[in-house]
């Protein structure tokens, strides 16, 4: 089934979407947030999915859904944590500032603990202070949400916890990176507010393109009208998502609706840094990760980070062509 949130208080009002992303159904009734709905998911999850099958079948008409109304589909979160399963492109970062890579980096993943008060709008500008000299950049990313996960839970038996999936856009200011981590304390500024898609869906709703803890289609970015990137998601993954979320919860359990990332998704071309569109890769799905495969080859990045104006768009599309998750659809505005 597919799940979403529109705009009402603090934590948004949960309303079903049929598979088509066109029309919705409230479900107050059921569960008023998709929080008490995962806080609640053994009680209220058969009747929210007999309501997407009935707005599916035409028996429930719906009303028109209009994805600019919907916050993330957590408008706020009780944990946000992200990972970097594309080992790829941490290699390429550190390459491109001639740091070794350790070799633990294959075997135990990266994750930090972002900020979860404030998600965005999949609608909403990326407001920035009047610098643009941050570095500002997005990042296309896989995401998935848990229900409560125990301690010390094993990568294979974390995916039964996992119950919703979305795609997000984790801004970054590139510029602000460096300094926080060199104080050993990791991202806090250079973090500032995600994007969630407007619809998060259950693994069951992907078929078989959910495989393995992996979601193997295609992630599009579409950077000022022109397609940046189309990685696949479910290649060059070096942790799945029931790897994760183990490594999330292993010294502490997780509560419902946590939301665990996958990282930058990032694809090799050939054994070697993927190339852009134009030269026959698949792109890229941040534009640090052009800059770093610049840096490496030219001795200097020359694409630039985003700019006042500038334009991101983030979709996956199904095997038919259609969204999955809707769109996330951001402008770059001063604050």
């Amino acid at each position: 089934m597919k799940l979403a949130s529109l705009h009402k208080e603090r934590d948004g009002q949960l309303v079903v979407v049929n598979h088509q992303l066109t029309k919705m159904v409230p479900a107050q009734d059921v569960a008023p947030t998709l929080q008490y709905a995962l806080d609640n998911w053994d009680k209220v999850s058969d009747k929210l999915q007999q309501r997407y099958n009935q707005l599916n079948s035409g028996e429930i008409a719906g009303e028109d859904f209009d994805q600019t109304k919907c916050a993330s589909p957590l408008p706020r979160a009780f944990q946000w944590a992200d990972g970097s399963a594309y080992v790829n492109h941490v290699e390429l970062v550190r390459k491109a500032r001639g740091a070794e890579m350790p070799a633990s980096f294959w075997t135990d993943p990266l994750m930090y603990q972002g900020g979860s008060d404030s998600f965005l709008a999949p609608h909403e500008d990326i407001k920035m202070p009047q610098d643009e000299g941050f570095g500002i950049d997005f990042e296309a990313e896989v995401a998935v949400i848990t229900g409560d996960v125990p301690m010390g839970v094993s990568a294979d038996d974390a995916l039964s916890y996992v119950r919703l999936i979305m795609i997000v856009n984790d801004v970054s200011l590139r510029g602000l990176i460096p300094g926080e981590l060199a104080k050993g304390f990791g991202f806090f500024q250079s973090k500032p507010s995600s994007a969630f898609s407007p619809v998060a869906v259950t693994p069951s709703e992907l078929g078989d393109a959910w495989q393995e803890g992996k979601l193997h289609l295609p992630l599009i970015s579409t950077l000022n009208g022109e397609k940046f990137g189309e990685p696949q998601a479910g290649v060059d993954m070096t942790f799945n998502f029931g790897q994760l979320i183990a490594h999330a919860a292993r010294t502490r359990p997780l509560q419902a609706g946590t939301i665990i990332g996958s990282g930058t998704v990032s694809n090799k071309l050939d054994g070697g840094p993927g190339k852009p569109l134009s030269e026959g890769g698949v792109g890229y799905s941040c534009i640090a990760e052009i800059r770093m495969i610049e840096t490496i080859e030219n001795g200097q990045p020359s694409t630039l980070f985003m700019k006042f104006g500038d334009h991101i768009s983030i979709e996956m599309l199904n095997a038919d062509g259609q969204s999955i998750f809707g769109e996330i659809s951001q402008t770059v505005v001063k604050n």
